[in-house]
């Protein structure tokens, strides 16, 4: 009787901790997904990304997680660092945020993208983040753009798989052409060799009125 009281207890307090961590989970979590990082919306605070990286710290919700992963990574592309060894700091910060989301909820397209991205703006290989980001599923418009960039200005653009899915979000972003074209003739202007080709070869079937433009920079 008293084994199954002492279990009693235990278990009763088990689910009380637990029920109160969901609760401040609730209180604490960040309302930005990762898909808001290439939306240009702004990330919360840092007051609030404090509090739940406390919880992120100790929890297994993939949401929680996958959330403020991506605001840690919002925040620091939308307020770094002035001085590079703060700006290292805090992308291998990042880094580490959206890798531990990822372990526990794997299908993120746009936080794996969030991870390329944050990849390629220290020099490392981008190219299997940016794949999984294809591989997991699909993705509003204004991440595929962003994943266009990332692939055209990275070692990506080699990579002859990520070329052929590439394609894809080019050209999803000639159809909204009145939106996105000045932002694709910048991002052919900033690309790497491979990914100006990758961005020529698109166009020249897809819009050759536009590839004509992309040609005089």
């Amino acid at each position: 009787m008293i084994l199954l009281r002492v279990i009693g207890i235990l278990t009763a307090i088990v689910l009380a901790l637990h029920a109160g961590i969901a609760f401040y989970g609730d209180l604490v979590r960040p309302s930005f997904h990762a898909s808001d990082l290439f939306s240009g919306e702004i990330p919360p605070g840092k007051a609030k990304l404090a509090a739940s990286g406390v919880l992120a710290s100790v929890s297994w919700d993939g949401d929680l997680l996958a959330n403020y992963a991506a605001a840690v990574a919002a925040d620091i592309l939308h307020r770094p660092s002035t001085d590079a060894v703060g700006k290292a700091n805090e992308n291998k910060a990042a880094q580490s945020a959206v890798v531990a989301a990822l372990k526990v909820s794997p299908v993120r397209p746009a936080l794996w993208l969030t991870l390329g991205t944050l990849q390629a703006q220290t020099g490392q290989a981008a190219t299997p983040a940016v794949k999984m980001s294809y591989l997991t599923g699909s993705v509003p418009i204004d991440v595929a753009f962003s994943r266009v960039r990332t692939v055209t200005s990275s070692a990506a653009a080699t990579d002859d798989e990520i070329k052929l899915l590439a394609q894809s979000d080019i050209r999803s972003a000639l159809a909204n052409r009145s939106r996105y074209e000045p932002l694709l003739i910048a991002a052919y202007v900033q690309a790497t060799p491979q990914g100006k080709s990758l961005l020529l070869e698109t166009t020249k079937v897809t819009d050759p009125g536009f590839n004509e433009i992309l040609r005089r920079y």
